[in-house]
């Protein structure tokens, strides 16, 4: 799920912020540039931890700009298939659910969800218990297992189910007093 992983990018800096903090300029643009996207290949990086190395600057024919290659290590975070998460769902319809755990978003189907729970499209859709003791609609609490993902360039998507042992309603926020 989350890993601490050593990444490589070339940065390119402005004539501008040549001088004393220089090195200060690099870490605020590869932060900036990179927190909070996402590489299919390594996943959603969360947070850079610290620079291990700044290589030597090359300058950029006829523009002043200069690339660095920078070697930094970071958090990212990425699902894998078997994985138990706790998530957030978002939108209930008839089809399913989606949930989100962190910066993922999972499909819950209607086919992947316990027999005896119900769609109700009332004024908020649902799927509920025949006898109304449990409820997943939006902003409820669940834990799942995802069964299947997804990677492209830049996203993440994966494919979750409740039908197992242990999985389902972890909070209900209809029930909250």
């Amino acid at each position: 799920m989350f890993f601490h992983i050593i990444l490589e990018r070339n940065m390119q800096l402005h004539p501008r912020h040549f001088g004393a903090r220089l090195r200060e300029k690099l870490v605020s643009k590869l932060i900036k540039d990179v927190e909070g996207t996402c590489s299919g290949r390594h996943g959603f990086v969360v947070a850079i931890m610290g620079i291990e190395h700044v290589g030597k600057g090359l300058i950029r024919d006829g523009t002043g700009f200069v690339t660095f290659p920078v070697k930094y290590k970071c958090v990212v975070f990425r699902p894998f298939k078997g994985e138990i998460l706790e998530a957030v769902v978002t939108m209930v319809n008839k089809m399913g659910f989606f949930a989100e755990a962190g910066p993922v978003q999972i499909f819950v189907s209607n086919h992947l969800i316990p027999d005896d729970m119900e769609f109700q499209s009332a004024d908020t859709p649902n799927y509920t218990t025949s006898d109304g003791s449990v409820k997943i609609q939006k902003d409820t609490e669940v834990r799942l297992k995802i069964i299947g993902t997804r990677v492209d360039a830049t996203e993440i998507f994966c494919i979750g189910t409740i039908k197992d042992d242990f999985l389902g309603v972890i909070s209900d926020p209809s029930a909250a007093v």
